[in-house]
Formats: C-alpha cells, sequence, structure tokens
C-alpha cells in the first residue's frame, strides 16, 4: 500500500506535514506543556547565599574580576567561526529554518559573550538578568535546532520562537520576582529535550549535529560553575571553576561548527553526528 504525504512550504523549502513528524510533534508539544506546568506549580526558589561572590575576584590591568570577564571571549570566537561556516554551506545542502536556527544560536553565543561579560564586570541581580537574556538566543537557536534537526523544521521553528519569549520571561522572574524556579526548569528541560531528539535519526537536509557532544560540553561546564572555588584551589589560583565553565560552555558550539564544516566540505548530512560520539 502506497502512503501519500502531503507538503507545503515553511520558509522557503519543502516540509512534509504527515508521516511519522507528527507522533513526534505532540510528544514534543505535550513534553513543553508539561514543562510550563512544572515551572508554574513547583515551589519558589531563590538564588544561593552569595551567589555573585565568585571564587577568583583578582584585578588585571584595572580590569575587576578580570579572568571571569575574559573567559567569555571564546563565546563571540564560536559564534563569529560558527556563521563563517554557515555562510560556506551550499544553500541545497541544508534547509532553510535549521540555517536560520543554527545563525540564531551563534548570534546567540556571541550575545552572550557581551552579556555574560558586562555582569562579571559588577556582579549583581539586574545583571545577572541581562546576561541570561543573552543566553536565551543561544539556548533557543540550540534546541529549535535540534528539534528541526529531529523532528522537522515547524517543529523547530515553533520551539525556538517560544524559548526566545519564555527564557527572557524566566530572567527577569528571577530578577524582579526572586523565584528562580521557572529559569532552572527552562534549563533542565531543556537539557532533558536535547537528550530526548538525541535518540531520534536526523531529518532529511539536517545539519546533523551530534547532541551527545552538545550535552557533554555542557555538563562539565555545569559541574566546573558548581565547583568554582574548589577548582580554584585545586589549580593554586591559576583558574576559578567558574572561569574554565565559560571556556568549556564555549565548546558546546563545537559540534554544530563541525557539522557545518562537514556540509560545507561536501560530507554526507548528519556525519558529524555519526562521528561524534
Amino acid at each position: 500500500m502506497r502512503l501519500h504525504t502531503a507538503s507545503h512550504r515553511w520558509l522557503g523549502h519543502q516540509v512534509d506535514t504527515t508521516g511519522a513528524s507528527r507522533p513526534a510533534e505532540l510528544a514534543l508539544l505535550l513534553a513543553v506543556a508539561a514543562l510550563a506546568a512544572l515551572a508554574a506549580l513547583l515551589p519558589a526558589t531563590g538564588l544561593p547565599a552569595g551567589y555573585h561572590d565568585f571564587a577568583d575576584q583578582r584585578t588585571l590591568l584595572g580590569l575587576p574580576h578580570a579572568l571571569d570577564v575574559l573567559s567569555n571571549l571564546p563565546f563571540a570566537v564560536m559564534g563569529a567561526w560558527g556563521l563563517w561556516w554557515l555562510r560556506r554551506v551550499p544553500l541545497d545542502r541544508l534547509g532553510t529554518a535549521q540555517r536560520g536556527l543554527a545563525g540564531l544560536f551563534f548570534i546567540g553565543l556571541i550575545a552572550t559573550a557581551f552579556c555574560s561579560s558586562g555582569y562579571h564586570l559588577d556582579p549583581h541581580e539586574a545583571g545577572l538578568c541581562i546576561d541570561r537574556v543573552g543566553m536565551s538566543l543561544a539556548f533557543a537557536g540550540l534546541l529549535g535546532l535540534a528539534a528541526a534537526d529531529r523532528i522537522s523544521a515547524r517543529a523547530g521553528v515553533a520551539l525556538a520562537a517560544l524559548v526566545a519569549v519564555a527564557a527572557p520571561a524566566t530572567a527577569l522572574v528571577a530578577w524582579l520576582g526572586g523565584n528562580m524556579t521557572p529559569w532552572a526548569v527552562l534549563q533542565g528541560g531543556g537539557l532533558v529535550l536535547l537528550a530526548a531528539l538525541a535518540l531520534r535519526r536526523p531529518q532529511p537536509r539536517a545539519l546533523g549535529f551530534s547532541i551527545i557532544g552538545v550535552i557533554a560540553f555542557y555538563a562539565v561546564a555545569k559541574a566546573l560553575e558548581l565547583a568554582d572555588a574548589p577548582v580554584f584551589a585545586l589549580t593554586q589560583q591559576l583558574i576559578s571553576g567558574h572561569s574554565a565553565k565559560h571556556l568549556v560552555a564555549a565548546l558546546a558550539g563545537w559540534p554544530v561548527v563541525r557539522a557545518l564544516q562537514s556540509l560545507a566540505r561536501g560530507a554526507p548530512a548528519g556525519h558529524a553526528a555519526r562521528t561524534i560520539r
């Protein structure tokens, strides 16, 4: 029996609107709804005491908290490098939605470099909110790209749009309302969504980046953040855990850059996802 599928134009290329993507789109919708319910219903939590008192308080050439500020530079480098490779990928090798979402991710990395640097110059509540707003663009691009790669372009664009609105909103709630729970749910839930999407095969004209690689870098960065002072002591005050966290978190963009390099050089779609585990 032949299965007939309908398609329509979405962001400039063909998108399958029936078939196997619909159950996955529904599952993604239900997962997002469950996370929204958790963010609304879980008890409110605040920042830990002394959150802004990072281990490395050193000033360098008049720059306060110098290494925590300067260690954000790799975010900008990775973002610019990714945009450069994105322009080198032929138009027919990558779907329009994936191309736009990858661009959003890299722009988000550049925004993160500036916003996080500004926060670390003078750590306080309002600066932390601005830091998170910068990160929100990277979150939106990454989650949207993963959904577009593994479910459908429509799912990816919708998820990116939702995160681009919800993430800054949770940052504002944390700042103005003192409630960290929605931001924590967004971060943790986003990681769970990425892990679930990693179990699916890349779609046609997908970027095919290694989601597992991104998660691995993120997990190491989070561990370094939690071990800010111990890492500072262990390295004999060479580098703090928070500064090291910035360096490793910037590397989370590497699997996406590597996938773009593979496409630009003519490798099959998904080649990078199969070779980075």
